[in-house]
């Protein structure tokens, strides 16, 4: 029988517009579930960028979050801060998308290529890609690989957004173009990526992707 694997899953807090998507968060703890992994949900201890109210679309003034605290909704209360989980622990790594991966876990929603990476997630990213354990990103959160990473060249996508395209190469990425059930791989960095909903259009959409990512990631960890 083969041994299960433990698979990081790194939450930018909780709704699409300020936080971890949670259509997408979901599907990727539900394939990993049903894989049979041992999954390790963690994010930041760090305030939010802002706060969105998602029925007015709109930032709600005066409000702040905290990203640990937003994530824990998701992950049901068992979730680690960012910073205490180690390389070591992991086989994988996965960042599924939402706004929050560019506005909590990196400066991309504001500073475009030249954004900053969260210094935890920077380090786990760096730590797994030389420990040569595989890593998945979801939607926007290819930026965060592509910051982190450049200087590698990374092959990763986010769709068929050229701009958002050109923002990960400038930063040094190959962008590939998928379609949303698609996932592009970078065989030499094992790293696998997939749009989910920076294409969409509905989550059954987003399922295929996301199932197709979370297979690959664990047949590489």
């Amino acid at each position: 029988m083969t041994e299960a694997k433990t698979v990081g899953v790194v939450l930018a807090g909780c709704g699409y517009l300020d936080g971890a998507e949670i259509h997408e968060a979901t599907l990727t703890l539900l394939a990993l579930d049903r894989a049979g992994a041992t999954v390790i949900c963690m994010a930041p201890d760090v305030e939010q960028m802002h706060v969105v109210d998602h029925a007015a679309g709109a930032t709600a003034e005066g409000q702040n979050r905290n990203v640990l605290a937003e994530a824990a909704r998701i992950a049901r209360g068992e979730i680690r801060e960012m910073s205490s989980v180690s390389a070591d622990e992991l086989d994988a790594l996965i960042l599924p998308g939402g706004f929050g991966a560019a506005k909590n876990l990196s400066t991309f929603a504001t500073e475009g290529p030249q954004c900053t990476v969260n210094t935890a997630v920077d380090a786990l990213v760096k730590s797994m890609h030389v420990r040569k354990k595989a890593m998945g990103f979801i939607c926007i959160a290819p930026a965060i690989a592509a910051r982190s990473l450049g200087e590698l060249k990374p092959k990763l996508t986010i769709g068929t957004d050229e701009g958002t395209a050109q923002a990960l190469e400038s930063m040094g990425a190959v962008h590939v173009n998928c379609a949303v059930d698609e996932i592009a791989i970078d065989e030499d960095l094992n790293i696998v990526s997939t749009p989910a909903y920076m294409l969409g259009p509905s989550i059954a959409h987003v399922a295929k992707g996301i199932d197709a990512l979370v297979d690959e990631v664990l047949a590489r960890a």
